[in-house]
């Protein structure tokens, strides 16, 4: 090999562990960012509004639902859209901070439509 051919060789991997060191801190920053729920709108209730739990939601899958969206039945929630009953010891059944319905499910995939959490009034006597 040929001393500008290895001078230059040499010059090309300081370059590539930089691009490495950078690429890899880029991927730690956004693998170890702050996870944020998304919130619910206000309401009459809660005119603040009030934050999804992360575990329910990634930034997109809830919404308040209708309660003509959501039957009761003696085995569970039914959610009508989707016919899937959610049984009422279920832990995705939450209690709803605003007293309305919200619906988080899986937008895509496999389990598209299906839930992951149901907030639910409290019951009234």
């Amino acid at each position: 090999m040929s001393a500008a051919k290895s001078r230059s060789a040499q010059a090309v991997r300081p370059a590539g562990r930089l691009l490495f060191s950078l690429f890899a801190t880029g991927a730690i920053a956004v693998l170890t960012a702050p996870a944020f729920a998304h919130d619910a709108k206000p309401t009459a209730v809660l005119p603040q509004g009030w934050s999804y739990p992360f575990a329910c939601c990634a930034n997109y899958d809830c919404k308040e639902v209708p309660q003509s969206s959501i039957s009761e039945r003696p085995e569970g929630y039914v959610i009508k859209g989707t016919g899937e009953v959610v049984a009422y010891a279920d832990k995705r059944v939450k209690n709803s901070p605003d007293g309305e319905f919200h619906w988080c499910a899986h937008q895509a995939g496999l389990d598209a439509g299906k839930t992951i959490c149901l907030f639910v009034p409290p019951p009234s006597y």
